[in-house]
């Protein structure tokens, strides 16, 4: 990783973070665990097609699946043996720091949250898991009733609690959607990706 530094823009005045491949490198791990449920069912782990749809939610990504492949894949048992490979991996999780450090530098000076396309057991156990719970609070996940990224929704929601107008918001994400889904909600996006090296 770069020791280049995460920039906060001028007149921002709240902080929104995504968490997978944000805040918490847990990409290999959800990479590893589609990668096996896959396999286990005979079926290719397309990484190509995974790729770009990362912050979407699972039971989409499996439906995504069935569609473009022409599988009938059962939606809820995928994403439930997913799930399953993916939290035993939790505990050996790591803080991206460079991300966590701006989070760190701002709590308490700015109002926070965190927006994951992740389900909300395994996003507040991961924000445990580096550290930083305490720091957000505001968190928006999957099981939250609103569309998902890159429907703006979520952000937009985000502020709302917050209590901090959308255009005054900066994002932090590391995945197109969720880039695509803080523009739409007229925030500021900042892509993680070219400082972490990994875009």
């Amino acid at each position: 990783m770069t020791r280049e530094k995460i920039s906060v823009f001028p007149d921002v005045r709240a902080l929104i973070f995504d968490c997978d491949g944000t805040l918490a490198d847990t990409m290999p791990f959800h990479i590893q665990a589609w990668h096996d449920v896959f396999v286990e069912i005979g079926e290719v782990p397309h990484q190509e097609f995974l790729d770009p749809l990362k912050g979407l939610p699972e039971e989409r990504i499996v439906a995504l699946y069935n569609q473009r492949y022409g599988k009938t894949l059962d939606v809820l048992r995928v994403v439930e043996d997913k799930q399953r490979r993916f939290r035993k991996s939790l505990p050996r999780v790591r803080p991206i720091r460079p991300v966590v450090e701006v989070a760190r530098r701002h709590a308490g000076r700015l109002p926070m949250a965190v927006v994951s396309g992740g389900t909300r057991d395994n996003v507040l156990l991961t924000l445990e898991i580096i550290g930083v719970a305490p720091l957000f609070p505001v968190v928006l996940t999957a099981d939250d009733e609103f569309p998902p990224k890159p429907a703006p929704d979520l952000f937009l929601e985000a502020a709302r609690r917050l209590r901090i107008s959308p255009g005054e918001c900066q994002v932090f994400e590391d995945g197109d959607l969720g880039l695509e889904a803080a523009r739409s909600a007229g925030m500021i996006a900042f892509d993680v990706r070219p400082v972490l090296g990994s875009g």
